[in-house]
């Protein structure tokens, strides 16, 4: 039986592994810190984002700045807390000047990523954005044609699970196209995902309403 003294154990042995591999020693990056994971690594929920930014460097911690901000509120709008998913990136280093990961850097980081998953076994994954679709996906497609549509991971590994992926965008694309549309697209994909984990559909802000 899965104990959460387990799962955290697991987790724990499984940075230890990374800091020692230090696959980012293979690249450029501009990193202070390593900035692994937050939240319940028991969680049902699981966003994946790409990389840290500046904020998350200073603090260790992945969403800490403007677009984790906006990633609160959308967990918020979905009547869940922060406390209650896990959040993960692909990197787990600050690329320079916030760039986008590379095919390499991606391949040399996703195992990583790949264990995350497969230790926390949640039922369904968020990615946000592109490149972090694409590292568990495999895909070239278009963020456009992608989001919206389930699709399914199974991590390497023995015992593992296959999750359920909802692609969606990055809350730093929503925090650069601001628009009406991209909001109601990325509400809708969040009420797909609560649908799924069985939470209460009942009137809450959308994305983006009120001060988000």
């Amino acid at each position: 039986m899965r104990t959460k003294a387990a799962i955290e154990r697991a987790m724990e042995e499984l940075r230890a592994r990374y800091e020692a591999d230090a696959p980012h020693q293979h690249f450029v990056t501009d990193h202070h810190s390593i900035v692994w994971g937050d939240g319940d690594p028991c969680a049902r929920l699981m966003f994946v984002g790409e990389a840290p930014g500046a904020d998350e460097d200073r603090q260790g911690v992945p969403f800490v700045g403007r677009a984790g901000q906006l990633l609160n509120k959308m967990i918020a709008a979905m009547g869940l807390s922060r406390e209650q998913v896990y959040i993960a990136n692909v990197l787990k280093t600050r690329p320079p000047d916030n760039a986008t990961p590379t095919s390499e850097e991606i391949r040399l980081c996703a195992p990583y990523l790949y264990e995350q998953i497969r230790i926390v076994s949640p039922q369904v994954v968020v990615t946000l954005g592109l490149p972090a679709t694409r590292a568990l996906l495999g895909t070239m497609e278009s963020m456009s044609r992608l989001r919206g549509r389930w699709a399914t991971f199974t991590p390497p590994g023995p015992e593992s699970t296959p999750v359920k992926v909802m692609p969606t965008y990055h809350p730093a694309f929503l925090l650069r196209s601001y628009t009406p549309e991209n909001r109601r697209l990325v509400w809708s994909d969040l009420q797909q995902v609560m649908a799924e984990l069985g939470l209460d559909q009942g009137v809450r802000p959308k994305v983006g309403e009120g001060e988000a």
